[in-house]
């Protein structure tokens, strides 16, 4: 009887360590398959820089979030390189044109959603991709820095003309409460 426990608990021992190493594998090669998508990185950087963000609240993403359908219709548009863009994450155990290459979504095709940068970086520290955590936290910080408005009107408010504009229009006595209120 001592035999047959001793047999049973030497072949327990030897199915438990057999799983962990299965464990410690899986892990070890889905760990390494995630880099970060150093485009959408890049192309996320140039999107906040020209002021294409949304600096909507934490928890707001499951409502901004492209659906499938919009998702289907932008690769039919544009194809899976500018889809990818729209994503820090590569997943290199798919094929490249397969939407399930692509992971951690940070906006709606037309801009960066902060709610989306908090998404990704819970998301990233959770599954424990330190380098698509970092990427995300940098852009929302980036976020948090108001871009330079580099429109036309704003060109010429800052320019010698209006200046000298404004100098001549503040000596009419009727206009300067006008142009003061609405300058």
């Amino acid at each position: 009887m001592k035999t047959a426990i001793s047999k049973l608990n030497c072949v327990t021992q030897i199915g438990l360590i057999v799983c962990l190493n299965a464990i410690s594998d899986a892990r070890a090669q889905s760990g390494g398959s995630m880099k970060l998508n150093e485009n959408a990185f890049a192309f996320a950087k140039q999107l906040i820089s020209t002021g294409h963000v949304i600096a909507d609240g934490k928890g707001a993403w499951h409502e901004d979030r492209p659906s499938v359908d919009e998702e289907n219709e932008f690769i039919r548009l544009h194809g899976f390189a500018e889809y990818a863009k729209w994503h820090l994450g590569i997943d290199y155990r798919y094929p490249e044109n397969t939407k399930s290459r692509y992971k951690f979504p940070y906006g709606d095709f037309n801009n960066v959603h902060r709610c989306g940068l908090l998404a990704v970086k819970a998301r990233a520290h959770q599954y424990g991709y330190t380098e698509i955590e970092n990427a995300a936290a940098g852009l929302e910080r980036a976020m948090r820095v108001k871009p330079q408005i580099a429109t036309d009107f704003h060109r010429f408010r800052n320019s010698f003309l209006f200046h000298a504009w404004k100098s001549a229009a503040l000596t009419l006595p009727i206009r300067q409460k006008c142009i003061d209120q609405f300058w």
